[in-house]
């Protein structure tokens, strides 16, 4: 075996166990990554339940207009809208056939305060 031929066998192996390497790597980072999604698709469906069951409480006649629920509402629509910004992620694990989620607060309902209604 020539020196040129033990070098090129060298690089050859040294490029397999590379590869090997990269895909075992490459495989684990996928693996994460769809479970980071399923976690965050999860925690999505849970802020879109807590802001419509706010919503319905809010709506209640003997709660309607308390300033506190209706804080609480704006905080719950505001952190969904900004977890809506990682829909890229969490949507690499839903189905494409599902619909869209509906609109926590339609554009005919407002929260209203005491302070507003004065």
């Amino acid at each position: 075996m020539t020196r040129l031929e033990m070098i090129l066998s060298a690089v050859l192996l040294f490029s397999v166990i590379l590869n090997i390497g990269l895909i075992y790597y490459v495989k684990g980072a996928i693996v994460r990554l769809l479970a980071i999604s399923e976690e965050l698709g999860d925690l999505q469906q849970m802020i879109n339940s807590f802001a419509t069951h706010a919503k319905k409480v809010y709506e209640l006649e003997m709660f309607y207009g308390d300033d506190t629920l209706a804080h609480l509402l704006e905080h719950a629509v505001s952190f969904n809208e900004q977890l809506e910004t990682f829909e890229y992620i969490y949507s690499l694990t839903e189905d494409p056939e599902k619909t869209p989620t509906e609109e926590l607060l339609d554009d005919d309902t407002e929260v209203r305060t005491d302070a507003e209604e004065a």
